[in-house]
């Protein structure tokens, strides 16, 4: 009987999918043995992930049963998988998953992915899995279910992404990976790294256990095949890491204790997907592959047809999608060359900035501020952090000198004549910012295109001094630089297509994903913010408790309460934002005395010797006493969330009606990649829709039909 024949329901369902078909070949070892290899290739370019859906699963299935018998004939001595060139595969096609049926239907699923690449697993041969490119999710399960693994030092990325999608890794990966390498580590790739939306590197692969060796892309296949051949041969294969009695009877169980109560602390309780994958992980302390598989399958027959997968489904399309086809963008044809860039500025901002641009340019870039001493120090910092890269084998030696190579530092303005890019990173003034252009652009091209990297103040009166102020654009990163995945790109009335087209351009060539916003206070995300933080002040300063003011807002699911993410930000920074929305919006934004006065003292947050936060400072709580009108009337949690909810509503509302953005879907982007709005939590605008702020607020909703999701 075929696959397909064990699961009708997913046999009979539609799918727009992209097959990626199981290609097999012979090859001979150098032994003399022979190893029936399958690569797995969509027929698409090399853009374009291999995905695991229905109808590939069902083919692999079937070469993989082909090739099992022929092991048991004795016609093949193993049997190994790899991809197409730059992938393994992307994990499951989830673009289909979202529109399945019925529950019974949602739950083939996962039994399908554990029959298909459960056949790897106690063959009648050894199997092996080559990882020579991206492998995420089900693409990694693949590896994870056979015998042995080889890794290229070239792919890009290794990763359980699964419980940040609203899901958790039902291909046997919450089930084998703590076995093989430890509680502790799996916990972080499955639990800790999501979550961060942080991925595994091949050098990590190899030390964490999951690959039993790596080799260079050059000769990837050769020498993995060379390896295998070595492990039939009677090769011993050391993994050091896998779990013994002592560690699965006494650390399992903390380990999960303080990952239960980690996340607890970290993300509330809204998010479903990070608790399933600690019950899986708890059953797999037993290691019985049969429970482990059936919880996994349960947990995913619960997971798929659940809001909080619906919502991360529409937010995954937002990021994978949207983002990669900007909305208004001009002809991408139209961006200039960019062979030089200059920095005003030379903090740690600006730094940042330098190695940023550094590495992913690859051109020279050119760091000035008034005093020699600055830029010489700042030139240092950046050296060094090339170094460190290099350290720690980021970046090679040829690669380390040349970056080094690229710096330099000026106090001479004119230094920047070659400069196709200048962008500054000043003080957070108007008159400051202006100046540093009026005094650069003398001596720039009039080619050159010059961009600020402010988050609130308005992007045309920075250029109100300028020459030529159609080359001007602003370019708001978020902090940390090298993490954060979004750029606002800020358009004036003045700013012209090329300008935009290589500010989108060189937004692309950072690797980041770019927002296209008008010129208004805020832009997107620090608008929004400003809504949240000054609500969450002013609900203090009523005399609300800092405590109900964390709970109002716990419901959005964000990664940090509004108090932790003003102690991130800087409380000068803050005040600096809170009062910029007030100026510009003084019916909607509330200004705060308090925290000017928190600000000055440097005071908000009690931590301990390790910075963790214990609480509100007992000495902040005083201050914002003595800030407290009289006739202040306090809010409750449950009353302060829906004024909160009401508030965010009218506020996006305006911002889309005054064509902040062209559509919701962008400003819920901005969100995601710029704020940590949770993925399971589907973007702001749909939340707004579930919880009724819409209707209440306007009579309406930011989308039709509404889309599903957790309301709380």
């Amino acid at each position: 009987m075929a696959i397909r024949d064990e699961f009708p329901r997913l046999a009979a369902a539609e799918f727009d999918e992209v097959v990626t078909h199981s290609h097999v070949r012979d090859v001979q070892l150098a032994s003399g043995r022979t190893l029936a290899l399958i690569t797995l290739d969509n027929g698409r370019d090399h853009t374009r992930p291999s995905t695991l859906g229905p109808a590939t699963l069902f083919e692999l299935g079937d070469t993989l049963e082909a090739q099992r018998a022929r092991g048991a004939a004795g016609e093949v001595d193993a049997i190994a998988v790899t991809g197409k060139p730059y992938f393994l595969a992307a994990g499951a096609d989830l673009s289909n998953v979202g529109s399945l049926p019925d529950r019974e239907t949602a739950a083939e699923l996962p039994r399908l992915g554990h029959r298909v690449l459960g056949l790897l697993h106690e063959a009648p041969v050894p199997t092996f899995v080559f990882i020579n490119g991206l492998a995420l999710g089900g693409g990694l399960e693949i590896g994870l279910n056979a015998d042995y693994r080889t890794i290229s030092s070239a792919a890009p990325a290794v990763a359980l992404p699964e419980t940040f999608l609203g899901l958790v890794p039902g291909w046997g990966g919450a089930t084998i990976l703590p076995n093989l390498i430890g509680i502790e580590r799996a916990l972080k790739v499955i639990i800790e790294n999501p979550l961060k939306q942080r991925v595994l590197k091949p050098a990590d692969a190899l030390e964490l256990g999951i690959a039993d060796a790596m080799f260079g892309p050059a000769s990837f296949l050769e020498s993995s095949l060379r390896w295998a051949d070595g492990v039939l041969g009677g090769a011993k294969v050391d993994r050091p890491h896998v779990p013994g009695t002592l560690e699965r009877t006494v650390k399992w169980p903390i380990a999960l204790k303080i990952a239960r109560e980690t996340l607890e602390k970290r993300i509330g309780k809204v998010a479903l997907a990070p608790y399933r994958a600690l019950d899986v992980i708890e059953l797999a302390r037993k290691n019985d592959r049969a429970a482990g598989f059936a919880a996994e399958d349960a947990a995913l027959a619960d997971l798929i047809p659940g809001d909080q997968f619906v919502a991360s489904i529409y937010a995954f399309d937002l990021v994978q999608k949207r983002a990669k086809r900007p909305a208004g963008a001009p002809d991408a044809a139209l961006a200039k060359p960019v062979t030089k860039v200059g920095i005003i500025g030379a903090g740690l901002m600006a730094s940042q900035f330098a190695l940023l641009f550094l590495r992913r340019l690859q051109v020279p870039v050119v760091i000035t501020d008034l005093d020699q001493g600055r830029v010489d120090a700042a030139v240092a910092r950046i050296r060094g952090e090339i170094d460190a890269l290099a350290g720690k084998g980021r970046i090679t030696t040829d690669e380390q000198q040349r970056l080094s190579a690229l710096i330099s530092g000026t106090v001479d303005k004119a230094d920047f004549a070659g400069c196709d890019w200048v962008i500054e990173a000043v003080f957070e003034e108007l008159g400051v910012k202006q100046q540093v252009f009026a005094e650069v652009e003398p001596h720039l091209s009039e080619t050159a295109v010059i961009a600020t990297n402010t988050s609130s103040l308005s992007v045309e009166q920075i250029g109100a001094r300028l020459a030529h102020p159609e080359r001007l654009v602003g370019f708001h990163f978020f902090n940390p630089v090298a993490v954060m995945p979004l750029i606002e790109v800020v358009r004036t009335p003045a700013t012209d297509d090329a300008t935009l087209a290589t500010a989108m351009r060189v937004a692309k060539d950072l690797k980041k994903n770019a927002v296209i916003t008008r010129d208004t206070p805020g832009f997107v995300v620090n608008r929004v913010l400003a809504k949240l933080l000054g609500e969450a002040m002013h609900a203090v300063e009523q005399g609300s408790s800092f405590e109900d003011v964390v709970e109002a807002q716990r419901a959005f699911g964000f990664p940090m309460d509004p108090f932790v993410l003003l102690d991130l930000v800087g409380l000068k920074v803050g005040a600096h934002v809170l009062d910029t929305h007030h100026g510009a919006f003084p019916d909607r934004f509330f200004e705060s005395q308090a925290l000017h006065e928190l600000a000055e003292q440097g005071i908000l947050l009690e931590k301990d010797g390790k910075g963790e936060v214990k609480g509100i400072d007992k000495r902040a709580r005083r201050i914002v006493a003595k800030h407290r009108p009289a006739g202040a009337v306090a809010l409750s949690a449950d009353e302060l969330r829906v004024r909160i909810e009401d508030g965010l509503a009218d506020e996006i509302k305006r911002m889309l009606d005054d064509h902040v953005v062209e559509a919701a879907e962008d400003i819920d982007l901005c969100m995601i990649l710029g704020a940590g709005w949770p993925f399971q939590m589907g973007g702001i605008t749909p939340y707004l829709d579930r919880v009724g702020a819409s209707g209440r607020v306007f009579g309406g909703t930011f989308h039709q039909p509404p889309i599903a999701g957790p309301k709380a």
